[in-house]
C-alpha cells in the first residue's frame, strides 16, 4: 500500500479538531516533506521519525515521502503527530498491516530510540475520540492525567504505550496493550484534596463573612475594602471550602483546561473549585490569556473557581478593564495573528483593596498621612463600568482588641456549617431557573425575579437616588433573589432589597 492515513487530532484552544495525517510513498529520489501547514516543532518531527525507525528494527524507506496533515488550512503544533507519522509510514511500506486502524487514533512524541513521551491535552483528544466512538494510544506517561480525568465510561478506549515497537504490535494484533483501568488500580486513591482552611478562623468582620456567604450562594463577584491585615485574603482564600464541588460535566471541563496548561495530575483529579490568585505584577497576557499561540490565562484557569485580585488598583490598567467582558459573557476571546481561540471564562471574582494608599484610611490610630489628590488618584483607577459590574463590596475595619479577647477558638459559623446554607440556597437556584442567579439573562430574570410589591417600590426609589445604571439595576436584583433563597423565601422582601443596595454601596 502506497498511502496510508492515520486518525489524529490537533489542539486548537480548548478544542479537538480532527487531523487526517495522510502518508504516501513515491519514486524518485529519497525526500521526506511534511504539509499542511505544520509549525517548525511538527517539521521537526522528520527527523526524530526517521532515527525512531531505524533504532526500533524497523527499515526507512527509500524514494518520495509526503506526509499530508489535512485540513490544509488547520496550524499544527508540537510533538504528537510524530508516532502517527511513524505508523504512516510503516503501513505505506508495507512493514505494518493494521485493519482495525481507521476505528483508533494515536498520539506521541518520538525519542531517537523510539520511545514515547507525553504531548500536553491529551485529555481533550481522549474526550473527543471517545465521542467519535474511537479507540486512542497515548504515551504511558499521560495516562496519569488521563486516568485521573472524571472519564470512567472511555477509560477501557485508552491504551498507555512505553514506545514505537509496542505500539505495532498492538495494532497488528501480536501482543495487544493493556487498557487504562488494569494499570495502578490505586492511582486514584493518591489523589487525595488538601483539606480547606475554616471560615471560623476568622475573628470578627461578620459584615464580610455575611457577603462572603452571599456571594458563593448566588456567584456574586465580591470587593473588599479594608486596611492591611484586616483578614481580605483570609476571607478570599475561604470561599472555595463553601463552594459545592464541581459538577460531573463541570471536572470534565475543568480538568481539559489544567491538561491543556500542563498541570499535575493530582491537580485535575482534584474536585475542589480552582483558586487562582495571580500577582499585580502579572502581565495582561498572562491574567486574560495570549502569547504567540493564544494560550488561556489565568481567567480561563479559574473557571467554574474563584479568582481572587488582592490589590485590585495595582493590576494593570488593561488587566482590570479586560475584566469586563468576561464578567459579563463568561467567555474570552484570545486573537493572535492568523489564530483566535475562545476561551471559557465563568469566574467568580472576588477582590481587594486598601481604602486608600497607605491603607489607614478611617484607622482609629490616625496613621494615614495620604493627600486629598493622592486618594483620588487611587480611588479613580477602578473606573465605573468596571464597579458596575461588581455586584458586592464590603467594607472591612480592624478587628478589636475586645474582638481577639472574646474569640474562643470559633467565630461565628464554620466552613460546614456555612457550605450547607450555600448548598440549600443554589439547589433553590438550579431547580427554579437551571443557573445561578448571577448568571440570569435578563429574560430569566423578569420570569424567575417574584419581588412582592413594596420591595419592588423600594428599589425604585432607591434605583432613582443612587442613580443606579441598568445593568446595576438587575445585578441588585440578582443579589435580592439570592438573599431570598437563603431565607427560602419563595417572594423577594423589602429587607431583602434593602441589604442587597447596601451591600452595592459600601465602598
Amino acid at each position: 500500500m502506497s498511502v496510508a492515513r492515520i486518525q489524529c487530532r490537533a489542539q486548537l484552544g480548548l478544542v479537538a479538531p480532527p487531523v487526517l495525517v495522510e502518508v504516501h510513498l513515491g519514486n524518485g529520489l529519497p525526500m521526506f516533506s511534511i504539509v499542511g501547514l505544520p509549525a517548525a516543532a511538527v517539521k521537526e518531527s522528520k527527523e526524530r521519525v526517521r532515527a525512531a525507525l531505524a533504532n526500533s528494527g524497523f527499515e526507512f524507506p527509500a524514494g518520495r515521502i509526503t506526509v499530508n496533515l489535512a485540513p490544509a488550512d488547520l496550524p499544527k503544533d508540537g510533538g504528537r503527530f510524530d508516532l502517527a507519522v511513524a505508523i504512516g509510514i510503516l503501513v505505506a511500506s508495507g512493514q505494518l498491516s493494521a485493519p482495525g486502524l481507521e476505528r483508533c487514533e494515536v498520539y506521541g512524541e518520538l525519542g531517537l530510540s523510539g520511545e514515547l513521551r507525553p504531548a500536553p491535552g491529551l485529555l481533550l483528544a481522549a474526550v473527543h475520540a471517545a465521542a467519535a466512538d474511537r479507540a486512542i494510544i497515548v504515551p504511558r506517561a499521560n495516562a496519569a492525567e488521563l486516568r485521573a480525568a472524571p472519564l470512567p465510561a472511555i477509560h477501557p478506549r485508552i491504551f498507555p504505550a512505553d514506545d514505537l515497537g509496542s505500539v505495532c504490535t498492538h495494532l497488528g494484533g501480536s501482543q495487544p496493550l493493556a487498557d487504562l483501568t488494569t494499570l495502578r488500580p490505586g492511582l486514584d486513591a493518591a489523589h487525595v484534596p488538601a483539606p480547606m482552611p475554616d471560615l471560623a478562623d476568622i475573628v470578627g468582620q461578620a459584615p464580610a463573612k455575611r457577603a462572603l456567604l452571599i456571594a458563593a450562594a448566588g456567584g456574586h463577584s465580591l470587593l473588599m475594602i479594608g486596611p492591611p491585615g484586616c483578614g481580605k485574603s483570609m476571607l478570599a482564600q475561604r470561599l472555595p471550602g463553601i463552594l459545592p464541588p464541581l459538577s460531573a460535566p463541570e471536572h470534565v471541563e475543568v480538568a481539559g483546561i489544567r491538561s491543556v496548561c500542563g498541570m499535575a495530575s493530582g491537580a485535575i483529579a482534584a474536585n475542589q473549585r480552582p483558586f487562582r490568585a495571580p500577582h499585580h505584577t502579572a502581565s495582561a497576557s498572562a491574567i486574560i490569556g495570549g502569547g504567540p499561540q493564544a494560550r488561556p490565562g489565568e481567567i480561563t484557569l479559574a473557571h467554574r473557581g474563584v479568582l481572587f485580585l488582592d490589590e485590585l488598583p495595582e493590576y494593570d490598567r488593561r488587566v482590570r478593564e479586560a475584566l469586563r467582558e468576561p464578567l459579563e459573557s463568561g467567555v474570552i476571546a484570545v486573537t493572535r495573528v492568523g489564530l483566535q481561540c475562545e476561551y471559557p471564562a465563568r469566574f467568580q471574582l472576588v477582590a481587594a483593596m486598601n481604602p486608600c494608599p497607605c491603607g489607614y484610611l478611617g484607622d482609629p490610630s490616625g496613621r494615614c498621612r495620604c493627600t486629598p489628590n493622592s486618594l483620588l488618584h487611587y480611588q479613580a483607577r477602578l473606573s465605573g463600568p468596571l464597579l458596575d459590574r461588581i455586584d458586592l463590596r464590603v467594607q472591612l475595619t480592624r478587628v478589636a482588641e475586645s474582638e481577639w479577647q472574646a474569640a474562643a477558638g470559633a467565630s461565628g459559623p464554620n466552613t460546614v456549617e456555612a457550605a450547607a446554607q450555600v448548598m440549600a440556597a443554589r439547589r433553590i437556584q438550579l431547580e427554579r431557573s437551571g443557573v445561578l442567579n448571577s448568571a440570569l439573562s435578563s429574560a430569566q430574570l423578569a420570569e424567575n425575579l417574584g419581588i412582592s410589591t413594596a420591595a419592588r417600590q423600594l428599589l425604585l426609589a432607591a434605583s432613582g437616588k443612587m442613580q443606579l445604571s441598568a445593568r446595576a439595576k438587575q445585578r441588585v436584583e440578582r443579589v435580592a433573589r439570592t438573599l431570598a433563597d437563603l431565607d427560602a423565601s419563595a417572594a423577594i422582601a423589602p429587607g431583602h432589597v434593602a441589604e442587597a443596595l447596601q451591600l452595592r454601596r459600601a465602598s
